[in-house]
């Protein structure tokens, strides 16, 4: 906070044009006040009442010393750069007003969020002008008056919600089956090791990255992504490889959300940080955003699909025969500027692709009904694409009157996934969700990471004004179920390589599932005399949509079936003179260790093609012959 403090003869001020949304209801008429000190005042980022009620103290000792009683509050924003959000502001201007009055000071206030015009004539003693400033953490020591506003370090806003995570009481249990509740400290996890795991990495909330976890020099070696020191930590480059996984994801991710009745939109990126309902929606929502200024807004990168789907919701007329409504979009990119020691390889980004999918629903039964359908959509989204109910647990978090007035539901999503969940239980709701669960998965470190999530929002629809007519003809607010089938894509790869090589700690071949893997089958011609012959091979196999590629570099038979699987390729095949005049080839099947069986390639091509039935196809992201390729990693 910092305030500008000025004794005066007098101040006429004017209210002119009004500056933002929220600005106060006020006469353009000039109010003109004799003998007072004017505040000129500055709400920034962290300030809170204490620090208003400090600064009011101040003030009261100031007017003790020149023997007087009267204050202006004058909202002043161009003290600082570091402003806190108006609605904020606005509360705490507020509460400055109110403390006043009630120390008995004769107060009066000019109104907030208009641009306006005074004259000020200042008195000539040595105090009539002083300059304070406050920060979070010396709320409670008085600056010296008559001390220069000193440079207070800014910080990166940060949500109430937030804020809240680190302090509210959590009560952890571990929800069973039936649907009882036991207190995590009284449950005992035989034979869950991996619950056991994720419970105490979630109850202690410690994210920082103390080593480097196995994927990240998996995601290099593979030519899958890797850092981009040319930008902000948490942001990756995505070599033709890991472009290629990563868009057969998004377009999976996609279609089953179209099967399920997701209507796709697109919306912008970036957003109005002082627009009345997207303000008191970043208080509500547990992430930090990225700012930046543009002309005369502050705006913020979005953090996920929802500002864009509800602004789009409010503007759309519908009633409860087409309930629930469904809109999604696959956001490439949202953005959460994530603490620095927190962000790691895939598992923790900065800038992310999300599906997100919102159904607005009639009441709390229709969206308990849709929550179910969704939640199975979940469970079968991650299984398709690889990761199953053994890899990851379950996390619910609701009030203590939620969960009473809803055991019977809630028990049948736990019973549904057929294991024990670990559930945190609040006194009271802070958030904008009575309901939500995540999927979460346990990495190699005993580190987790969401996937899948839904969650019942009880709130939004009102702060954004979404309205749909009822069967009486009457308005009324829905219900906002808020989904994201896979969680973030790169997550869904972090996910897939962790699981790689755990699978490769236990003895086995490490892979990804053959509808994601970059190069499905790799031709090795024993000498160059057969690459014509290897490439009509090729092409027949990749006119069926198989991703086919040929090694024709100059390394010797055994360095190229090592290098193959090196890259985890699922099927290679070596053929020289006998595979030609047979027509039958002898293929490595990476899934069987290496094994050998005998095909033709049409065999091949059925058996290659069931495993992939259903999945969306890329081609070859690479040129088909390895000499053509640069080398992408160092």
């Amino acid at each position: 906070m910092r305030i500008l403090q000025l004794h005066s003869n007098y101040i006429v001020y004017k209210p002119v044009e009004k500056e933002i949304n929220i600005a106060e209801d006020a006469a353009k008429e000039e109010t003109k006040v004799d003998e007072v000190v004017v505040l000129f005042t500055a709400i920034e980022e962290g300030d809170n009442a204490a620090m208003a009620q400090k600064a009011i103290n101040d003030a009261r000792a100031f007017l003790g010393k020149i023997k007087a009683n009267r204050i202006l509050i004058y909202p002043f924003a161009h003290l600082s750069s570091n402003l806190s959000q108006p609605s904020q502001a606005l509360a705490i201007i507020k509460d400055m007003e109110a403390y006043a009055k009630e120390k008995g000071i004769d107060t009066f206030r000019a109104p907030f969020g208009w641009n306006k015009q005074f004259t000020i004539s200042i008195k000539g003693h040595p105090l009539a002008e002083q300059a304070r400033s406050y920060a979070p953490q010396a709320a409670a020591a008085a600056p010296q008056e008559g001390a220069p506003c000193e440079a207070k370090k800014e910080e990166e806003p940060v949500s109430a919600a937030l804020k809240a995570e680190d302090t509210m009481k959590s009560y952890w249990h571990i929800l069973q089956t039936d649907g009882s509740l036991v207190p995590i400290e009284e449950y005992k996890f035989k034979g869950k090791s991996n619950l056991q795991k994720f419970s105490q990495y979630e109850i202690k909330k410690t994210r920082a990255v103390t080593q480097m976890p196995p994927h990240v020099p998996l995601m290099k070696r593979l030519e899958i992504a890797d850092y981009e020191p040319g930008s902000d930590p948490g942001n990756v480059r995505w070599y033709p490889k890991g472009r290629m996984i990563k868009s057969l994801l998004e377009s999976y991710v996609s279609q089953r959300v179209a099967q399920y009745g997701g209507m796709e939109v697109e919306t912008p990126i970036m957003y109005d940080f002082h627009h009345p309902s997207l303000s008191s929606y970043l208080n509500r929502f547990p992430a930090r955003q990225y700012v930046l200024k543009s002309e005369d807004k502050e705006l913020f990168l979005r953090f996920a699909a929802c500002f864009g789907q509800f602004l789009m919701a409010h503007d759309a007329q519908f009633s409860y025969k087409q309930m629930p409504v469904k809109l999604y979009e696959l956001t490439r990119y949202s953005f959460r500027r994530e603490k620095s020691g927190e962000v790691v390889g895939l598992k923790r980004l900065r800038a992310f692709t999300m599906p997100d999918c919102h159904a607005f629903c009639v009441d709390l039964e229709q969206a308990k009904k849709e929550f179910n359908i969704r939640f199975d959509l979940c469970i079968s989204v991650l299984d398709d694409i690889g990761l199953v109910k053994d890899d990851y647990e379950i996390a619910m978090r609701f009030t203590k009157d939620f969960y009473a007035e809803n055991k019977e539901f809630i028990a049948s999503i736990v019973a549904k996934f057929g294991k024990p969940i670990l559930a945190e239980v609040w006194n009271e709701r802070f958030f904008y969700f009575a309901l939500k669960w995540d999927l979460n998965f346990v990495d190699n470190q005993d580190k987790a990471a969401a996937l899948s999530t839904d969650q019942i929002d009880v709130e939004n629809a009102k702060r954004y004004g979404i309205q749909y007519v009822d069967e009486k003809g009457e308005k009324q607010y829905p219900l906002i179920l808020h989904c994201s089938p896979s969680g973030a894509l790169e997550r869904d790869i972090y996910a897939l390589l962790e699981k790689a090589y755990r699978e490769q700690m236990k003895g086995n071949s490490p892979m990804l599932p053959l509808w994601l893997s970059p190069t499905q089958v790799r031709l090795i011609p024993i000498s160059d005399k057969f690459l014509d012959k290897v490439e009509a091979i090729a092409q027949q196999i990749s006119a069926k949509c198989i991703r086919v590629d040929i090694d024709d570099s100059s390394a010797t038979l055994q360095k190229k079936i090592r290098e193959a699987e090196q890259e985890w390729i699922p099927y290679i095949i070596v053929v020289g003179e006998k595979e030609i005049e047979s027509g039958t080839l002898s293929v490595r099947i990476r899934e069987l260790k290496g094994k050998q069986e005998a095909m033709t390639a049409e065999q091949l091509i059925a058996a290659v093609q069931a495993k992939i039935a259903g999945k969306p196809f890329k081609p070859l992201p690479l040129p088909m012959y390895l000499s053509k390729r640069p080398v992408f990693h160092g």
